[in-house]
């Protein structure tokens, strides 16, 4: 059995759902919140190779490098401010973080 471009795209289009599901669904818990915006990059980095493979071109695995990095810096970021935001409040609810507006 071939592994073509449609499996690759077929893979992708799932993580990419399941990123927004999780999103949608799920609005209490900023820690899987960020794993389905993971979730989302990693469909685009999927997609990225898929095709830059297809085409015989480099210029997507690169870039997806790219995509890469700024997704670990995000995550590192992120992770940071809710260890931060845990020690000032005790919770990382969603709704507790709405109160710092204004």
């Amino acid at each position: 059995m071939h592994v073509g471009l449609a499996h690759y795209l077929t893979v992708a289009a799932i993580l990419l759902v399941l990123g927004v599901f999780g999103i949608f669904l799920n609005r209490k818990n900023i820690i899987i919140i960020f794993m389905s915006i993971e979730l989302i990059l990693l469909a685009v980095n999927l997609n990225l190779i898929a095709f830059s493979a297809a085409l015989s071109d480099l210029a997507g695995q690169v870039f997806a490098m790219f995509v890469l990095t700024v997704a670990a810096a995000e995550a590192a970021i992120g992770l940071a401010i809710l260890v931060v935001y845990f020690r000032n409040r005790g919770s990382i609810q969603v709704e507790d973080v709405s109160l710092m507006k204004g």
